[in-house]
């Protein structure tokens, strides 16, 4: 994959696109979750380049692309995605979103309806403010004090342990978290704003309709947070399509890259013409 940069008001998006064979199909979009970065769809990526275009990046403020100002929004997150995704001429998107990434994937499609071919949600939850209390709201919005007394070597072992269930997924959870070894006031704010922007985009209580096939995927040993809870009720409301990955947490496409591909491959099939 091609590393490229894309510069923004508020600092440089670093991102890697490899095109497909066949131009006509649809673009995947892997978007990380919050303090992840491109590394973890290494798995998805080496399985779909070449088969489809193929893009990932490190997300505003995240690994590569740093420094960056902090006083982004998720909707600017989303703006700048398609953005990008015009300047490269990647028509047809399908975003595959990991948790926080799943939030930027329904904010795209609230903010450019029509414009999304697919939404693949891997252990994240919908923001709609319905299925959130507010309790869950108030502690979104306070979050970066905790990262900030919590200490590192601990963070280190409960940050990978809690998101992987696989020894892969828990080595490159560590690694992906290395990148703030020493700067632990940087991955703390990073944190914090990622949830702050989080329950700002819930309280606005907009549609976040998702009107494009959808496919949720979550791991049966997701801990993270109430999204077993979330992936359930979000099913039951909307219909949309709900799959569970046996013996996989938080991070299910790195703890099963087999069977979420498998699924992201099937999602696909019916949506190539």
């Amino acid at each position: 994959m091609e590393e490229k940069r894309y510069q923004t008001s508020c600092g440089t998006i670093h991102y890697w696109l490899a095109r497909g064979a066949d131009g006509s199909g649809p673009s995947l979009v892997f978007l990380p979750g919050l303090t992840a970065d491109h590394r973890l769809f290494q798995r998805q990526v080496e399985y779909f380049e070449g088969k489809y275009n193929v893009f990932v990046w490190d997300a505003p403020g995240h690994a590569a692309s740093w420094p960056f100002a902090l006083t982004f929004s998720l909707m600017d997150k989303a703006g700048w995605l398609d953005e990008i995704l015009t300047r490269e001429g990647l028509e047809r998107p399908v975003i595959v979103g990991q948790s926080m990434g799943g939030y930027v994937g329904q904010a795209y499609a609230q903010r450019f309806p029509g414009k999304l071919t697919g939404f693949v949600s891997i252990d994240s939850a919908p923001l709609q403010r319905s299925y959130v209390t507010a309790a869950e709201l108030w502690l979104l919005k306070r979050m970066e004090p905790v990262y900030r007394l919590y200490p590192w070597k601990a963070l280190l072992r409960s940050g990978s342990a809690g998101t992987a269930a696989s020894g892969y997924g828990r080595r490159l959870m560590r690694d992906m978290m290395m990148v703030y070894d020493g700067a632990q006031e940087r991955y703390a704010q990073l944190a914090g704003h990622g949830f702050r922007i989080l329950a700002e985009a819930i309280e606005a209580d907009l549609p976040y309709t998702v009107s494009c096939p959808a496919l949720l995927i979550c791991g049966e040993k997701d801990r993270a947070g109430s999204c077993i809870r979330y992936s359930k009720a979000w099913h039951k409301r909307t219909g949309i399509r709900l799959e569970w990955i046996r013996g996989a947490g938080h991070n299910a496409n790195t703890d099963a890259p087999d069977a979420v591909n498998a699924l992201i491959e099937e999602f696909l099939r019916p949506l190539k013409g």
